[in-house]
């Protein structure tokens, strides 16, 4: 599924209210063994752009 997700979040990066909303989708969908994994990539590839939705996304994974 991570791959997936690699396929998809780069596609909507032009629209931060499908980013978030796909974003969300994966972390559902996502093996809890892979969410680290997601993360990083995540943060390599989108933190500079969307900082707090990713802060946002994978911070409440804590909670």
């Amino acid at each position: 599924m991570i791959e997936y997700a690699k396929v998809i979040l780069p596609k909507v990066t032009f629209s931060r209210e499908l980013f978030q909303k796909e974003l969300h989708k994966c972390i559902e969908w996502i093996e809890k063994e892979e969410i680290e994994e997601l993360r990083k990539w995540c943060q390599e590839n989108f933190g500079d752009d969307y900082p707090n939705i990713l802060a946002d996304a994978f911070d409440n994974l804590a909670a």
